[in-house]
């Protein structure tokens, strides 16, 4: 009886972490823009 109880507990533990990352999984990184150098046409090719 007393492993059943354990067994619900784990599984209401892992329903209650599956929806609290389907919540906070969706969220968008923070985008910012980056300006890099590009150097085309190098000697040597």
């Amino acid at each position: 009886m007393r492993l059943i109880k354990v067994l619900a507990v784990v599984i209401l533990a892992a329903l209650a972490g599956l929806a609290g990352y389907a919540y906070f999984g969706d969220m968008e990184p923070i985008r910012q823009e980056k300006r890099l150098p590009l150097q085309l046409g190098t000697p040597g090719d």
